[in-house]
């Protein structure tokens, strides 16, 4: 035994920016759009793995739409995309604003990711289910589901579906293929992948998705994923949203040595794509290309949202406490909505009257609904779910104790 050896240390890894620091992306490799091929749909994951380490873009710089994953969408469906991410930032300020004034005890926002849930959601089909983070609410907004009832649930108020028993903005709605939002991190990912191989044993047509975040991966429920996906090749689609930040803490801590989150599907055989979460049609096309191939029995999919988190994690996170407060604006994949906003005009299809006059609409609707969901109550007054609800729900047949219990109560 030598005692030459130095003393041991760890590798505690650092962002390249902190408070007060100048941004810079220098080191972050952005290829050009429309390099990286659309391979076939029942591609084997081996003779893809490039595509791991490189990003799926179809808009380039110009705002046009190149390459083999472009041309998916027409111009009224592009059109519909642009006014659901408009109507979930706007609903997302709204409710910022509702937090702060007391109306509701927390919200979380999706600025900047707002491409990633509405494009996704135009692959899916009625049945499908979705397992998602609390930043997905763009599946509902897109699939058409009732901002009234959104809101309801987040004012917790009498008319909330959930009856005051979630968590603000942990929606839920069995119709609308959104599983029951988890405040533990990682669960949806593991649930997602049963859900979808009871689909497959029972012969159904419906995939499931699984929803993460970057900081969720380094969770032992990731990895257990991705074992029986891997193993029983069920149809679903494994979706890591890498929006650079957990909660304070940068995409590296939880990313490792691999490289890029994308890379960890090589281990477990399966096929696994990085796509630009701010460009809306490589999202979609991206989407489209994993859906279908799940429908088809070619196994599941694990893609890499890669976009950036705007806001701060929620209303109790004040991020300039742990990074450079101009970093979002440095950004190098820009704003998701701007982005599909210069391709429409880019196309002749749009102009910046109409967009003007587009989210002027918008807001009014947001606003219109948004007081009749007050009318009906907040948490600083009006009609509350009855405290019936605390005793019902829980046991097919209610215990004699539970019983006593609401008889004392009054109910």
């Amino acid at each position: 035994m030598s005692d030459d050896f130095p003393p041991l240390s760890l590798n505690v890894p650092e962002p390249g920016c902190r408070p007060g620091d100048t941004p810079d992306f220098s080191d972050f490799e952005i290829p050009r759009a429309g390099a990286v091929k659309r391979p076939p749909v029942d591609a084997d994951p081996d003779s893809i793995r490039d595509m791991a380490f490189s990003i799926v873009r179809v808009l380039n710089k110009d705002g046009e739409a190149v390459g083999d994953w472009a041309g998916a969408l027409s111009p009224d469906e592009l059109r519909e995309g642009l006014r659901h991410m408009l109507t979930l930032r706007t609903f997302d300020a709204r409710m910022l604003n509702a937090q702060r004034q007391g109306k509701t005890s927390f919200y979380m926002q999706h600025l900047g990711e707002e491409a990633v849930s509405c494009a996704f959601s135009r692959a899916l089909r009625p049945g499908d289910m979705n397992f998602p983070t609390y930043r997905q609410a763009g599946l509902l907004i897109a699939g058409g589901y009732p901002m009234l009832t959104m809101m309801n649930q987040i004012y917790s108020n009498a008319d909330d579906p959930l009856h005051g028993r979630q968590l603000p903005i942990m929606y839920s709605s069995k119709e609308h293929g959104f599983f029951s939002i988890s405040g533990n991190l990682g669960t949806q990912f593991v649930q997602s992948v049963g859900w979808a191989m009871a689909s497959a044993i029972s012969g159904d047509t419906k995939i499931a998705t699984g929803w993460i975040g970057d900081g969720s991966t380094a969770e032992s429920d990731f990895h257990a994923a991705m074992v029986f996906a891997s193993t029983y090749k069920a149809p679903v689609v494994l979706n890591i949203v890498n929006n650079q930040w957990a909660i304070s803490t940068f995409q590296g801590i939880a990313r490792g040595g691999v490289g890029t989150f994308a890379a960890r599907g090589h281990g477990f055989g399966i096929a696994s794509i990085r796509v630009d979460g701010n460009d809306y049609l490589a999202v979609h096309a991206v989407a489209k290309w994993a859906c279908e191939r799940a429908r088809l029995g070619h196994g599941p999919t694990l893609i890499e949202h890669v976009t950036y988190r705007a806001g701060g994690h929620s209303t109790s996170d004040d991020p300039s406490a742990y990074r450079s407060r101009r970093e979002a604006a440095a950004w190098p994949l820009g704003d998701p909505i701007e982005r599909l906003k210069t391709h429409l005009i880019t196309m002749g299809e749009w102009s910046e009257d109409r967009h003007t006059q587009a989210e002027a609409e918008i807001l009014d609707g947001v606003i219109a609904t948004q007081k009749q969901a007050e009318a009906i109550g907040t948490l600083g007054g009006g009609k509350t779910p009855s405290p019936r609800d605390m005793f019902e729900g829980v046991y097919e047949t209610m215990p004699p104790h539970l019983i006593r219990q609401r008889q004392e109560a009054g109910y």
